[in-house]
């Protein structure tokens, strides 16, 4: 209750002293400066006035306490998570409600009895005045109702941030969630400044004209209408060099903030772009920080890329490392998929994804027990049915890595090399375009690099006798179109001629019958 104590002390505050200011102070000084009545009179109006203070003072109060309900009972021991969070959000209004107060018991509270009570004197003959000042003396109000209105506001901005700063601070103990408004915006900066500049221009001009009308009015009414029509443009002009400082005030803020915005919104998907800094003032420094933050994350980012290059090439090199007849064989497959990809049009992200899918697609081999990995002789079904589970553990292996959804682009890969273009494959009989598009890229990879590797129950194939039986494979074991691309690049690289093969490809294992 500590923090809710001292906001309401500073609330009512700021509201006295918005209130005597413009209530007391202002009207006071308006009156004795312009009215030119007497002593008894003047104390008459300052009857009028404190009386209308309290009657606005009851209902201002009664709409303050309606505001900050929900707040007082967050505080009060309503601490469920709801609360919590019906109280923040109540309090990111309570400048805006402060405004609807000022303009409405505040305004209304003082002014209706206020114009009241100076008629009846007026009538009974305790006023010595025309019966239209008491509505100039409301024209009045409304103005200095605005400016109070507008200090209010502001005041209460700053008043509420301890209040912010402990809601988020218990929601974070209590139930380990983060309030934020996100980029929801409760009040544009927009019209905060349009109405503010406009108010801070006009409000001067305006409350004099009403003071001179009074201050002249013995003036016949040519004189008042001569008057009224210099004033008219002197108002006209006042509110248009207003309106124009406003809006190329607010422009002036909002192009920087603009321009940081859509840069952050490209931070936020992953986009590390600095932005430009066209700026003279402040916003110069913003930016400049901005950018310091930017190359922070891009640095970061480097780090965590090559970290993460690093942890990939080291699991393949060390599932390769089990066998001495496979060592290589992963970060070679990985090699031939980026030519592949590449000459399929593939790039950035997607060409890396595609690397790393294959330096992992073997990953599932560490599920497999040795027996069986490292036979030398023909495999029974049995143990080729744990060969072929492999894929499929080695995507379960991926998708224990957290985060979860920076694994997502390899798995498709990982599970699906051994798919067969035409659905013979395993561990789910995918055809054609079915079959994820890693995985028939590397499908093609790792088999040329299988059939020219050694194993313990064969000596690796020639080249010329692979790349042959890669295209005789084409469009059954392989899709035609990656197959195709990487014999055509060994096509412009070879150096001898392509040797007729003995027999087809059936995979890493030989199998009993």
């Amino acid at each position: 209750m500590k923090v809710y104590r001292a906001f309401l002390r500073q609330s009512v505050y700021n509201y006295l002293l918005g209130s005597v200011m413009a209530v007391i102070a202002t009207g006071s000084l308006l009156m004795l400066s312009t009215l030119e009545v007497s002593t008894r009179e003047y104390m008459r109006l300052l009857l009028v006035l404190a009386v209308s203070f309290c009657i606005m003072a009851g209902a201002e109060l009664f709409a303050f306490y309606r505001h900050i309900r929900p707040v007082y009972r967050s505080f009060a021991g309503a601490s469920e998570l709801e609360d919590l969070r019906a109280a923040y959000d109540r309090t990111h209004r309570l400048p805006g409600l402060s405004v609807r107060r000022i303009m409405g018991p505040h305004l209304l509270g003082l002014s209706l009895p206020a114009v009241g009570m100076a008629h009846w004197m007026i009538h009974v003959k305790l006023l010595d005045m025309p019966y239209y000042y008491p509505f100039l003396a409301l024209a009045g109000a409304v103005l200095i109702a605005c400016m109070h209105a507008l200090i209010e506001f502001f005041q209460t901005g700053a008043t509420i941030v301890p209040l912010l700063r402990h809601l988020r601070n218990e929601a974070l103990r209590l139930y380990g969630e983060d309030f934020s408004l996100e980029e929801h915006n409760l009040i544009s900066i927009r019209p905060k400044f349009l109405i503010s500049c406009t108010l801070i221009g006009t409000f001067p001009l305006f409350l004099f004209s009403l003071m001179t009308h009074v201050r002249i009015r013995d003036l016949g009414g040519g004189a008042l209408l001569s008057y009224w029509g210099w004033a008219a443009v002197v108002l006209i002009m006042g509110t248009v060099f207003s309106l124009t400082a406003a809006w190329l005030l607010t422009r002036s803020v909002q192009q920087p903030i603009g321009q940081l915005y859509e840069s952050m919104k490209k931070v936020k998907e992953g986009r590390l772009e600095q932005t430009q800094d066209y700026y003279s003032d402040e916003f110069s420094r913003l930016v400049a920080g901005f950018n310091v933050m930017v190359r922070g994350l891009q640095i970061r980012e480097e780090q965590n890329q090559q970290l993460l290059d690093s942890l990939f090439t080291s699991l393949a090199v060390a599932l390769d490392a089990r066998d001495p007849y496979t060592a290589g064989h992963s970060i070679r497959v990985a090699e031939y998929s980026v030519i592949i990809g590449q000459l399929a049009g593939l790039k950035g992200e997607e060409l890396d994804n595609l690397r790393k899918s294959a330096l992992l697609h073997d990953i599932g081999k560490i599920g497999v027990r040795d027996a069986v990995l490292f036979k030398e002789g023909w495999l029974t079904e049995e143990e080729f049915d744990q060969i072929k589970s492999h894929p499929v553990l080695g995507e379960n292996i991926l998708r224990q890595i957290e985060p979860q959804e920076k694994m997502l682009p390899y798995l498709g890969g990982v599970r699906s090399h051994h798919e067969r273009y035409d659905g013979k494959g395993y561990p789910d009989g995918l055809a054609g375009g079915d079959i994820p598009l890693f995985g028939r890229i590397i499908a093609v990879a790792d088999a040329y690099d299988a059939m020219t590797s050694d194993r313990p129950y064969r000596k690796g194939m020639e080249h010329g006798k692979a790349l042959k039986i890669l295209s005789e494979g084409r469009g059954t074991q392989w899709d035609p179109v990656f197959a195709g691309l990487l014999l055509g690049y060994f096509e412009q690289n070879r150096s001898r001629g392509i040797p007729e093969a003995e027999s087809g490809y059936a995979g890493d294992y030989p199998i009993s019958g």
